[in-house]
This record gives structure tokens, C-alpha cells and sequence, in this order.
């Protein structure tokens, strides 16, 4: 429970309504008086005021018009006797002959305040101050808590000594409340609190607890219809209750004197409620702090429902982004990565960044990295879109410069979809919009393969990755920058490089290294150096954090996101290679060095059908490619059968009728093996088939 700072009431002053005035002499003889003061004294013109005579200052002790607050008794016409808070001015000197000058004063006299009149005013401008507090403060926070948390402070300590606001446990969590019926149906969270010092509140239910259930009754009823319930007297309170008496102080805090509940009411439905207390404020709660609450309160009811409102939407756009990003962190045979995603801010936000690690045939794997312009729902729509789009296309086993080359295309369809649709809305009238447009998009798209160690990259608009060797320096690898997604017209380069066993890659999206005002080859050499003044063997999840937030600026303006991975490379005993004539003879010849590596490996039950299935494949390969033919045999989580050859005609897989003499090769391949499919290289295809490998021990 939080002390908010004092907000008290200022010294007391006299009200100035019944302010008058009286001239004096120094002998303090009436010279003239206001109509006023006629009513507050007996002092008529001409004559000695003798109540106002004690407060004149003394001859010659002051030089200069000087004010002197003081207090003499009065009694008004009225037959009203109190005192009166009473001003002397001293008034310029008079000359009298040529001789020196008279000294006038000025009295100014005004009724004291009485100690109801004070409290009354001081209660005034507490309303006052907390309606126009609540006008201004209320309702600026989209998040249900901290707006809870306002409302407290706002109350507390001068509207009331406590005050608690409790908070439906569906809308904590952004879902809508059902319509209660009686009290006894709410479920309500303390979310926030906040007293004066001197009130004692021990034994009252903390902060993000749940409250205890409290039964329908007269008191209660009012709460359900929106109305607040006005307690002058705590003790009809704890009777009225219902509640265990031990279970009392959870409700009621120790030396409080009335209370008020209001209950958050917005569209028929109660959100919580908001309760103050008052224990060293003298004056117990009335009809206007009722008033008054209720006021407050519904303001901040709308605020809370609007808070709603965005956490639920939030909530569900933070999940979808979720779902669209890889696992944070994974490991094949080919690389470990771990990716690093923050919306512009630092906060929980959304927007346009994303990553990606898609497995490959022939246990390559492509990574990519991205960035859509904008932020919000919008951004992560179109994001998704381009995803959805690249992992397709990466199914069709592209090379990266023609794969970008198809998304840049996408792109293209999907600007022209937006702009159909927002014309068709024109004209029928109407403001909707179609899908989101994918504008100012990059894209980065690389593909390693752990059997040569080599890598092929290509970029649209992208930062190029970092290498990070295992004993060298990291360098950025100078891919040739293509036009961001959307452009059309231009090919794309393919970058290929080698790299070592135990290189490290980093992909990252200009958020990581560009800050409002600072120049992007800052940032990217404040990358480069943050990799070489880390220590390459720490576990991968904590270099991609402490690279991440050692380099992004403190006030970033975009998103950013950081795929690191570790690249394997497979050991030669792994891959097993053989370049065969175009020799139909040779077939068996396949088949024998087939059988002969997996028996060498102890893969003996993977035999028959990889036999069979490098026969199939080697024999299509001579008889309609006409050239050298290529098998490759690798080994890993997965058995790998490739077979290449110099052909660019795709495979078709079809089913053969009862009479056909062929036909059936490909289908076989395809019912017996996991997986299999085609892939265009630069000197023709290879045709590539998985099965499982089995390591679970016999017994």
C-alpha cells in the first residue's frame, strides 16, 4: 500500500466578500470609512475608533506603506459578535500650513473565518481540485493497473484518508465481465491502495489479493445498479456486511469513521470498485463527496474499459506475433540459433521485424531476417503475409536470388491488391480497406549446407550478416544489396562463401544498430565490435543477449530483432559420394555401394529400401538425362539419398495405370521413403529422398 505525497490544505485566510475600509488619523480619529465598515464598527466619522486606536503603529516606526495583520473584537449590526482580521497601511503624509505632514492609515477590515466556515472552504476546494485532477488525469493510461493506481493517489489525502480500488479478475486479463447479479457473483482483485500516514491499515486485504465474497444485501444492492452506497457510520458498515466477524479488518481498516464505495460501472457491467475511507479527516462523508465520487469514479470506469479493451487486443496481437516467430532457440544439424526479438521501445509491443530458420532437404537450412515499415496490427499483418510467402517459396528449394525474385513479385500483387480495394471502397462509398500492403519492405535470405560448408545469401534492402570466424575478427560479409521488396524489374544477386566449422552468423534488422539522429554505419560498427569483444563460447542464448542489448540505442524508434547461429559442419564419415557413367549396367553397381555404406554404418535395416530406392532414381537419371549421374549418401538425424543429374526436366510423380510397363519408380520412391522432392542446381537437378533413422537401443 503506497503513501502518496502530501496534497494537504494551505494556512486558512479570511474571506474577502465583507472586506471595509476606515481612514484614521495618528490619533485615530475617523477621517472617513466605506459603507461596510459601518456595519462591522461603531466608528462613526469625526470620532476616536477607539477598537481600531491599540493596532496603530507608533509615530515614526514606519517609513513606508506596511500591512499589520491583526485581530480585534467586532460586533455588526446584525447582533453577530466575532473577531475581525484587521490591515494598516500607512497612507502618504498630508502637509498641514506649510508645515510638516499628518500621518493617515488605511484599515482594512474583514470578518474571521470561523472554524465551519474554514472546514467548509477547505472541503470545497478539495472537490474542486480533485474534479479538475480527475478531468486531467484520469483516462491517459491504456493500461488498467497504473490507471488504478492514479485514481488512488488522486484520492488520497485530500478527498480521503484510504481509498482502494478493486478490480473484476476478467478484466485483468482483458476479457469482458459477465453481468452479476448479486454480490456474492464478483470476483474482484485488490489492485491498487494508497493512505495517509496516520491511518492504520494493517490487517487490510493487500494488493493482488483476491477479496473475499461478500453476500447480496440492502447495503450491497445499490453497488450492483451502478449507484454509490454512503456510509456516514463504520459501524453500520460491519454490521451490515455479512461477512465472518474475523474476517471484518480485511474490509475495514481500524479508526475509520465513513466510507464510500462506487462501483466501476461502464455499458451495464460492474468492472470493480472504487472504496475510500476517512479516519483523521474530521468530517464525515456527505451527500457531495457521494456526488463527487461518483463523478471521479465514472470517468475512470470508462478509462478502465477502454484499458480493457487494448489489452485484449493487445494481448491478442502479441500472441499472434508469438505464433509467427520460430522458437527462440533451435538446434539441427546444420546450425544452433537463437533469435532476439524487441518492438520499438523497449515495451511489449508489435510490429513489422521478423526471423525465421527453416530446415531444408539435405539437412541445409535457410535463414532469413526481415523488416516491414510501421508498427502495430498493420505491420505484423503484413509481416505474417511476407513470412507465410517466404517459407512456400523456400519449399520449392530456390536459390536465394530467385526466391527473392518471387517475393518481390508477391509484393508487387500485394500493392496492387491494396490499391483495387481501397479504389473499389471509394467508390462504393465506403472507408474499409483490403489487406495490408507490404511497403518498404526487406528482406535477407540465406541458405547453408552443413555437407560443403558453403553459404549462398541475397539481399533486397537488407543490412548484410556478420561472420563471426572461430579465431579471427568479425567482418560483415558483403552481399550485394538489392532494391527493397516492392521495386520489381531488378534481379537479385546471389552472394556464395565459404565458411569454417564453429563460424558464428549474425543477421539483425536496422532497428539493432540505427537511433534517431545517428548515422547506420555507427551502429554497425558498434555491432562489429560488440561480437569481438565478446567471448565466442558462452552459450549462445546469452551472447545474443547481451550483444542485443549491449548495441541497441536506449531510445530506439524501430523494431529489431537478431537471429545468431552456430554453424555445424558434418564430418566426413557422414557423407558417402559417387559419380556414375551414363551406363544402365552401372545400376547394380548403385546398389551394391548403397548396401556397402549402410552396412558400414550399422543402418543394415534401412537396406532394402534404400537400395531400392537408389535403383529407381539412378536408373531414371541415365536413361532420360543422358549424362553423368551423381548418388550421395548422407548420414545424420535422418538417412539422405540424392541422386543428380545434368537434366532440368522436373520429375512428375503420377499413378500408373494396371496395363503401363513404367511409370511406377517415383511413386514407389515417394510410399516408402519420409520425405522426398527435387531441387534445381546450376548444372541440372538432384532428386532427394529422407528416412528416418531409428537410435533407440534394441531391447
Amino acid at each position: 500500500m503506497r503513501e502518496p505525497e502530501h496534497r494537504g490544505p494551505g494556512p486558512a485566510s479570511a474571506s474577502v466578500s465583507g472586506t471595509a475600509a476606515v481612514v484614521l488619523d495618528c490619533d485615530g480619529l475617523v477621517i472617513a470609512r466605506s459603507e461596510r465598515a459601518a456595519t462591522l464598527l461603531e466608528c462613526p466619522p469625526g470620532e476616536t475608533c477607539v477598537p481600531l486606536l491599540g493596532i496603530l503603529p507608533r509615530a515614526g516606526t514606519d517609513a513606508g506603506p506596511v500591512g499589520y495583520p491583526m485581530t480585534v473584537a467586532g460586533d455588526d449590526h446584525a447582533g453577530h459578535k466575532g473577531p475581525l482580521v484587521c490591515t494598516v497601511v500607512r497612507l502618504a503624509a498630508h502637509a498641514q500650513g506649510g508645515a510638516g505632514g499628518v500621518t493617515q492609515w488605511l484599515v482594512l477590515i474583514a470578518p474571521a473565518e470561523t472554524a465551519e466556515e474554514a472546514a467548509e472552504r477547505d472541503a470545497r476546494r478539495r472537490r474542486t481540485g480533485l474534479s479538475q485532477a480527475a478531468a486531467a488525469g484520469i483516462g491517459t493510461s491504456l493500461d488498467v493497473i497504473e490507471l488504478a493506481e492514479t485514481l488512488v493517489d488522486l484520492l488520497v489525502p485530500d478527498f480521503a484518508d484510504l481509498a482502494t480500488v478493486d478490480i473484476a479478475e476478467n478484466v485483468l486479463v482483458g476479457d469482458e465481465p459477465p453481468h452479476f447479479r448479486t454480490s456474492g457473483d464478483v470476483r474482484l482483485r485488490r489492485t491498487a491502495a494508497a493512505q495517509s500516514p496516520e491511518i492504520s491499515a494493517e490487517e487490510l486485504l493487500a494488493v493482488g489479493e483476491a477479496l473475499p465474497p461478500v453476500t447480496d444485501s440492502t447495503l450491497m444492492r445499490p453497488l450492483m445498479e451502478g449507484l454509490p452506497v454512503l456510509v456516514p457510520d463504520v459501524a453500520v458498515l460491519q454490521a451490515a456486511l455479512g461477512v465472518d466477524p474475523k474476517a471484518v479488518p480485511l474490509f475495514v481498516p481500524s479508526g475509520a469513521h465513513s466510507s464510500v464505495a462506487m462501483p466501476l460501472y461502464a455499458r451495464g457491467l460492474i468492472l470493480g470498485c472504487v472504496t475510500v475511507w476517512r479516519s483523521q479527516l474530521p468530517s464525515a462523508f456527505g451527500e457531495e463527496d457521494a456526488a463527487l465520487l461518483k463523478d471521479v469514479v465514472s470517468r475512470a470506469a470508462l478509462g478502465v474499459d477502454n484499458a480493457r479493451r487494448y489489452t485484449k487486443e493487445h494481448r491478442s496481437v502479441v500472441t499472434l506475433q508469438r505464433s509467427l516467430l520460430p522458437r527462440s532457440a533451435l538446434d539441427s544439424a546444420a546450425a544452433e540459433t537463437v533469435g532476439v526479438y524487441q518492438p520499438a521501445g523497449g515495451g511489449s509491443g508489435v510490429g513489422g521485424d521478423w526471423f525465421d530458420v527453416i530446415p531444408l532437404p539435405s539437412l541445409r537450412v535457410a535463414f532469413v531476417v526481415g523488416d516491414v515499415v510501421g508498427h502495430g496490427l498493420e505491420a505484423t499483418a503484413a509481416m505474417a503475409r511476407l513470412r507465410t510467402a517466404v517459407q512456400t517459396l523456400a519449399d520449392l528449394d530456390l536459390d536465394p536470388g530467385e526466391l527473392l525474385t518471387h517475393l518481390d513479385d508477391l509484393v508487387l500483387g500485394f500493392s496492387e491488391e491494396q490499391m483495387s480495394g481501397e479504389s473499389h471502397a471509394e467508390h462504393a462509398g465506403r472507408s474499409e480497406r483490403s489487406e495490408p500492403a507490404v511497403l518498404g519492405a526487406t528482406c535477407l535470405y540465406a541458405v547453408y549446407d552443413p555437407v560443403t560448408g558453403q553459404c549462398a545469401a541475397a539481399a533486397a534492402g537488407h543490412p548484410p550478416p556478420v561472420l563471426l570466424p572461430p579465431d579471427g575478427e568479425p567482418v560483415f560479409l558483403r552481399v550485394t544489396p538489392g532494391p527493397p521488396l516492392g521495386v520489381g524489374g531488378v534481379p537479385f544477386e546471389v552472394t556464395e562463401f565459404g565458411v569454417r566449422p564453429g563460424s558464428m552468423l549474425a543477421f539483425f534488422t536496422d532497428g539493432l544498430v540505427e537511433s534517431r539522429g545517428g548515422d547506420i554505419e555507427e551502429g554497425m560498427e558498434r555491432l562489429r565490435g560488440s561480437f569481438a569483444g565478446a567471448d565466442p563460447k558462452l552459450p549462445l542464448d546469452e551472447l545474443s543477449r547481451a550483444v542485443f542489448d549491449g548495441v541497441r540505442p536506449q531510445e530506439s524508434v524501430d523494431d529489431a530483432a537478431l537471429l545468431l547461429a552456430r554453424l555445424h559442419t558434418l564430418a566426413p564419415d557422414q557423407v558417402a559420394e559417387w559419380q556414375l557413367d551414363a551406363d544402365l549396367s552401372l545400376v547394380a553397381r548403385a546398389r551394391e555401394l548403397v548396401v556397402g555404406k549402410l552396412s558400414e554404418w550399422q543402418l543394415d535395416e534401412l537396406g532394402f529400401v534404400t537400395e531400392l530406392v537408389a535403383s529407381e532414381l539412378v536408373t531414371n537419371a541415365i536413361r532420360y538425362a543422358a549424362g553423368p549421374v551423381g548418388l550421395r549418401l548422407i548420414r545424420d538425424r535422418v538417412l539422405v539419398c540424392e541422386v543428380s543429374d545434368p537434366s532440368s526436366t522436373q520429375p512428375r510423380l503420377r499413378r500408373a495405370r494396371e496395363t503401363d510397363e513404367g511409370g511406377r519408380g517415383l511413386f514407389l520412391v515417394a510410399q516408402l521413403t519420409d520425405r522426398w522432392g527435387c531441387r534445381f542446381t546450376g548444372t541440372g537437378k538432384t532428386i532427394w529422398t529422407e528416412q528416418p533413422i531409428d537410435r533407440t537401443p534394441p531391447g
